[in-house]
Parts: C-alpha cells; sequence; structure tokens
C-alpha cells in the first residue's frame, strides 16, 4: 500500500488494528499524526566509548558482546537478569529487574547497542536498566547511539516502539515531498525545510538540529493560526452581512447620564469602537478584554440599548447558571429607565416576555441554544467568557435568526491575557482594552502569609467579619485530601475542621464542583443574601461569582496556583467601594513567596498574566487552570519573538493573495480548511 499523510495509522506496515487502537490515546490517526507526534525530550548517547573508558555517572553509548545472560533469585523471592558482556578491553555486567523474557531473546555471542548511565553492581562498573539494541550490519541503530528521542508514550506503546515505525515511515521520501512555506520566508526566518524539520525532530544529528526543528514546526503551527484568523477575519467582512444600527447621540448621552458611576476613560474609547462597528453592515466581531470588575457588562447593556431602539433583537450568553443569572439581573437595573423587558433562559428558568412583539432581549446558558428558541430580527449576540464557547455554539445563535443576517458579535473575557498574545489567540476578533477599574474602586489589599502567621489571620477573619458584617471566601485547591500532596489542606477537610472549632459560631457553607448546578446555584444564592458568613470553596468561585458583600478572599495553598488564576480568584472580592483583603496561604519555599509577592504590588490583570507567562511558561496561564486557551503541540506564546515573525509572515503572504493562490499546499492547509470549517458551522 502506497503511503500517504492520511492514510490510517492502522495499514502502516507492523502496526495493525491493535497498536492502532493505542495509538488513538495518544490522538495519533493518520500517518501525519504520527509524524507530529514530537518528542518532548532527547537523550544524549553521542559520546561512544570501550567498557575500560566508562566513567561512572555519565551517559554513554557502548557496543559489546554477550557472554552470558542468566536470571538470578534473591532470597526474598525476587529476580533480576545478570547479562556478562566484553569487547577488546574488559568485561561488565549488566542488570536488568523482573524482566525475566531477556532470557529467551538475548544470547551468548549476540552483538548489542546499549546506552545509558554506569552504576555499580555490588563494588563493579555495572550498567543498570540500560536501553539495548541488537547490532545487525547494514541497519540503524535507532535508540542507544546519537541524540535519541523520548515521546509522550501510552500503554504498551514505548519510544523504542515508536522510533523503529517513525523511521520506517520516513524512508518514503514522496510523503513531504514538497514545502508548503514559500521559500522567501524561510529565508528570511532561517527556517530548515518542512522534511528537514521532520527528519531532525525524531532522529537530530545534534541538539541543535533539534531545536532547529521545533523551531519550524513551531513556527508553522503559529502561521496557520495567524493564517487562519485573518481569512476567518477576511470571510467575515466580504461573506456575511449585518443590520446597520443609526448612532443616536441624545440616547448615549441618556444613558451615561442615567448611570449612578462615571465611565472611564477606557469605556468611552470602547463605546466609540462598538458604534463604529455596528453602524457598518459588515457585522461587529470585537472582543472586550476587561480585568474583573472593569465594567464590561456596562458595554453590553449600551449595546442592547442601541439595538432595542434600531428594532433588532440581543441574545446574551453566560457559560454558566449563576453567571448568566447575575447579568439578567445587572441588565435589568442597567436598562430600567429605557422600559426594556429582559427575559432569561437557563435550563431551570425559562422566563418569557408575555409580549411577543420584536425587539426581545434574552439573557441565558447554553440553553439559548435550543431549536426552541427563536429570535426574530436578531441583530446582536453577546457573549460572555467567549473561550468557554467555540465556534459551533457561536454558528447556533447566528442562525436563530430567520431572517438571513449575521448579528454583531460582541465577545468578552476576563481571564487575564497580555494583549500581544490576545492578539495572536483571538487574530480574527478587534480587541477593545479595559484596563482601567472604575472610579471609586479601591485596589484589594493583598498579602502572603506564610503558615507561622496562620493563627493571627484566623483572628483576624473573624473580627473582620464580626465587626463589619461582611463576607469571606476560603478557596482550598482540591476538594478532597491528595495522597501526594498531603501539605495541601482540602476544600471538604478545611470547611469541617473551620466549622467545628476555627468560626465554629459562624456560618459556613461549602461548594465545589462535584455539586448539581442547582445545588451550587442555591448555596451561592444563600451565600449573596447573606445566610451564610464564610464560603468555603474550590476554585469554582473563579469567574461570575458577583457578591458585593464579600470583602475578604482567604486562597490555601496559593503557591499551586498560577498568578492570573490567583487575581481571578481575588476578584470575587472588591465588586464595591469597600475596602476588600486577599490573604495569600502559603507553606511554599522563598522563591515561590516571591513569585507570590507580586500580587501584593500589582493589581494589573494583563501584567500579572504577563509575568505569570515569563515565570513559569504557558501552562499555568493557558493550560487546565485557565481553560485549555493554548492551541499548540509546540509553539508556545510565550515566545514572544516567533509569534511576531509568523505574524508578519502571515499578513505579508495574506496582505498581497488574501485566498492564497499562489501558494496552493498552504493553501489547502489553511483555506480550504478554513472555509470549510465556516460551511461547516
Amino acid at each position: 500500500m502506497q503511503l500517504s499523510l492520511s492514510t490510517p495509522i492502522r495499514y502502516v506496515p507492523k502496526i495493525g488494528p491493535v497498536m492502532a487502537d493505542r495509538l488513538g490515546k495518544l490522538e495519533i490517526f493518520t500517518v501525519r499524526d504520527f509524524l507530529y507526534h514530537i518528542p518532548f525530550r532527547y537523550e544524549d548517547f553521542s559520546v561512544s566509548k570501550s567498557i575500560h573508558a566508562v566513567s561512572i555517572g555519565k551517559p554513554v553509548h557502548i557496543i559489546a558482546t554477550v557472554r552470558s545472560i542468566r536470571t538470578v533469585y534473591t532470597k526474598k523471592g525476587k529476580q533480576f537478569q545478570e547479562c556478562i558482556i566484553y569487547d577488546d578491553n574488559a568485561e561488565m555486567n549488566v542488570i536488568w529487574f523482573n524482566q525475566s523474557f531477556l532470557t529467551k531473546v538475548i544470547k551468548p555471542g549476540d552483538v548489542l547497542s546499549f546506552a545509558g548511565t554506569a552504576g555499580f553492581y555490588g563494588a563493579s562498573k555495572a550498567f543498570i536498566s540500560p536501553i539495548w539494541e541488537q547490532v545487525i550490519s547494514g541497519k540503524d541503530l535507532l535508540s542507544t547511539s546519537g541524540i535519541i528521542s523520548v515521546y509522550p508514550s501510552t500503554e504498551g506503546v514505548t519510544s523504542k516502539w515508536m522510533r523503529a515505525r517513525i523511521h520506517a515511515i520516513l524512508q518514503t521520501p514522496e510523503l513531504i515531498a514538497e514545502d508548503p512555506l514559500p521559500d522567501s520566508i524561510k529565508h528570511t526566518h532561517n527556517l530548515v525545510s518542512l522534511r528537514k524539520a521532520i527528519q531532525d525532530a525524531h532522529f537530530p544529528p545534534t541538539l541543535q538540529a533539534a531545536e532547529s526543528a521545533k523551531n519550524r514546526l513551531a513556527f508553522d503551527e503559529l502561521l496557520h493560526m495567524h493564517c487562519r484568523a485573518k481569512i476567518r477575519k477576511y470571510l467575515w467582512k466580504t461573506k456575511k452581512q449585518a443590520y446597520s444600527f443609526k448612532s443616536d447621540e441624545n440616547l448615549k448621552h441618556e444613558f451615561i447620564a442615567s448611570l449612578p458611576f462615571t465611565l472611564t476613560t477606557d469605556q468611552i474609547t470602547a463605546l466609540a469602537h462598538i458604534e463604529k462597528d455596528t453602524q457598518s453592515k459588515i457585522p461587529m466581531n470585537r472582543l472586550i478584554l476587561g480585568d474583573v470588575g472593569s465594567g464590561k457588562t456596562v458595554l453590553a447593556a449600551y449595546t442592547i440599548l442601541q439595538a432595542y431602539k434600531n428594532g433588532y433583537s440581543s441574545v446574551l450568553m453566560a457559560p454558566t447558571q449563576i453567571l448568566a443569572n447575575q447579568h439578567f439581573e445587572s441588565l435589568t437595573k442597567l436598562l430600567a429607565p429605557f422600559s426594556i423587558s429582559i427575559s432569561l433562559i437557563t435550563a431551570s428558568h425559562k422566563q418569557q416576555n408575555d409580549d411577543q412583539k420584536a425587539p426581545i432581549v434574552l439573557v441565558g446558558t447554553h440553553a439559548l441554544l435550543e431549536e426552541s428558541v427563536m429570535v426574530d430580527t436578531l441583530g446582536l449576540v453577546i457573549i460572555d467568557e467567549q473561550q468557554r464557547f467555540g465556534v459551533k455554539q457561536r454558528s447556533i445563535l447566528q442562525k436563530k435568526s430567520p431572517g438571513g443576517h449575521t448579528p454583531h458579535f460582541l465577545t468578552t473575557t476576563a481571564t487575564p491575557i497580555p494583549r500581544t498574545i490576545a492578539l495572536t489567540l483571538y487574530g480574527n476578533l478587534d480587541v477593545s482594552v479595559l484596563n482601567t477599574l472604575p472610579t471609586g474602586r479601591l485596589p484589594i489589599k493583598t498579602w502572603v502569609v506564610p503558615k507561622t502567621k496562620r493563627s493571627a489571620a484566623y483572628e483576624w477573619i473573624q473580627k473582620q467579619i464580626e465587626q463589619t458584617n461582611q463576607q469571606a471566601f476560603i478557596v482550598c485547591p482540591f476538594i478532597e485530601p491528595s495522597e501526594n500532596i498531603q501539605s495541601v489542606r482540602s476544600a471538604r477537610e478545611e470547611f469541617n475542621r473551620l466549622a467545628t472549632s476555627v468560626f465554629s459560631h459562624l456560618p459556613l457553607a461549602l461548594v465545589h464542583g462535584n455539586l448539581k448546578p442547582t445545588e451550587k446555584d442555591t448555596i451561592l444564592t444563600d451565600f449573596r443574601n447573606g445566610k451564610y458568613k464564610i464560603l468555603v470553596a474550590t476554585p469554582v468561585v473563579e469567574v461570575g461569582i458577583d457578591i458585593p458583600n464579600a470583602t475578604i478572599m482567604m486562597i490555601e495553598g496559593s503557591e499551586r496556583f498560577g498568578l492570573a488564576q490567583l487575581h481571578q480568584l481575588r476578584g470575587r472580592v472588591g465588586r464595591s467601594n469597600i475596602q476588600s483583603f486577599c490573604l495569600l496561604f502559603t507553606e511554599g519555599d522563598e522563591q515561590a513567596i516571591s513569585r507570590l509577592k507580586i500580587l501584593e504590588t500589582n493589581h494589573n490583570g494583563p501584567d500579572i498574566a504577563y509575568q505569570d507567562l515569563r515565570l513559569r511558561g504557558e501552562g499555568s496561564v493557558f493550560g487546565v487552570q485557565q481553560h485549555g486557551l493554548s492551541p499548540f503541540a509546540l509553539a508556545s506564546l510565550a515566545d514572544t519573538s516567533l509569534a511576531t515573525a509568523a505574524e508578519e509572515a502571515s499578513e505579508k503572504l495574506l496582505s498581497v493573495d488574501p485566498e492564497l493562490e499562489s501558494f496552493p499546499l498552504l493553501r489547502e492547509i489553511v483555506f480550504d480548511r478554513t472555509i470549510q470549517d465556516v460551511s461547516d458551522n
């Protein structure tokens, strides 16, 4: 069978259905997937020595002949395999543990290649559990000589097996016969060819060659993302049509005058952006990137008012029921002077307006996506915490109106993201940034609390609650105790301890991710209404919990969180003009404390996220803790120079050829697939 990049992996020689199923656990389904399953590290066995010259504790490669091999049983019934090898200069022992099958596959007289680090077997020098392979004339040594790749693996799939299969696949040169990247871009950015990148990523002659290979593949990831974003933007502007809103200065002044606070400069600038966007027949596609409490809801309210006065309906979708409820309450208050009725649509609450005349305003959760929810003349869609929704959900909302027009889209996020990275992640959107907090908001006083001051901190929290009648969050990383991390307190454990001893006369509640949504909403509602003084929680309160009377945020095991996530948790307090506090409890070392102290003086979310990125890498900002924002296997958003280079290359390509007709291979990868994604959704 002729192999191609799209060949299902099960049809590759010496793989078959059993190994294909195992590879599927690694998201490897085709030849392309296998070739792009890049090693996560390399072992350097480029130094080859004789047995006599082997040094203890240093990685080395040797070739030697087997003198004997046997299984040895200890007095306690355990076993290990002892192999004696020799070359022209000396002999030494090789030891493996619990691998009795080796006595059947390794025979005296076999010439083997070993790679590993020598230690001691008794008083003698020995290899302990080395990598090995048989030396066969004319056959490359793939696992024991040179720079050896180590792959992400799974049960039944070893790096040694993957190296052999990938090496065999790469013997088909026509697989990567052409490079989709123009020579001019490769030359400008000093990039190796795609074929060399794939070859050297798996079998690098040097560690520097491996880095050059990964740099090329990472550049491709960034370039493809930038190109797809720009193509989406191009298709959005050239293929879609929206209802145009007429601007009304009197309406804007009336809205601003009705607010109980003064808009910030950033909010006024963002309003101008929104007005300009919605006056066009090209649908708005704007992201409001605003820190916690920066006033994004006010912008949403004015845009809804603008749509309503132009005769168009609006939909606002939030990721959780509690957040949808809060938006419903906030918008109802903000738009009350304009007699706009708003409906709430969630799984447990489907309030409908009696007046079915358009326009209408719907606020809700995923329940808005149900087929029964239809909206005539839908002119505006607002999506909160937009990274929690995919293209498909946006598309369903877009099709809610039977009129055929594309509504204006306004998306928001409070997730702390450096602006330059937001422009990379959301390149298909226009971005407005809210850096300034509303007038009257006090910075949250933040202190790092070492374990020696825990008791004093508890006393201070109790006194603060009793004297001010305010409320506190206590956040723990885990629901249940962890066997592996016993020093970190769990939410359930802390709730029981605090409720029975430390704060025994104060009403406490516990909330975590394993509760049913209705249970969680009930507890949060009761907390907001003052039934509880302290809410012990996991990070489920990270986004969208607005409790104005809560002024204290205490975080256990804070060294286990990224700075950006700590900043978001901190944002659950400070929601009014009352002084609020954040206590970061830690039992970490001096380095951890030094990192946490950044939060004592810095209150700017994007800047904190950038420092997090610089200190810990993007896993702490874009990994599981931050909802999996990073779309890359190899590229890192922390590598701003490579990201900038890829963005410049995408601009150079698409500014003169927006559909990439001159670059058919690259067009197939980015333009055709983007077109397909758009048409599918």
